[in-house]
């Protein structure tokens, strides 16, 4: 009996999670496509290598930026 309510159980939980990622992934937005006739974003022009280059230069610049203190935050 025990078998039979704990496989239940399992079930109910199951159903309840599958319910809630339903709900969270139908509140995502699809991405809107660009029409043909506009240009691309600045970020996404140019040769995958040079996306490469723009996309190091970002985060090394972030990482050359000083972190707040300990004594900021507070």
């Amino acid at each position: 009996m025990r078998i039979v309510f704990g496989a239940l159980s399992l079930l109910v939980v199951l159903a309840i999670v599958g319910v809630l990622a339903k709900k969270q992934l139908g509140a995502v937005p699809a991405p809107q496509s660009a029409p043909l006739g506009t240009s691309a974003a600045p970020a996404t022009a140019g040769t995958p290598a040079q996306r490469v280059d723009a996309v190091k230069q970002q985060v090394e610049g972030l990482m050359q930026q000083p972190r707040p203190s300990a004594d900021e935050t507070k």
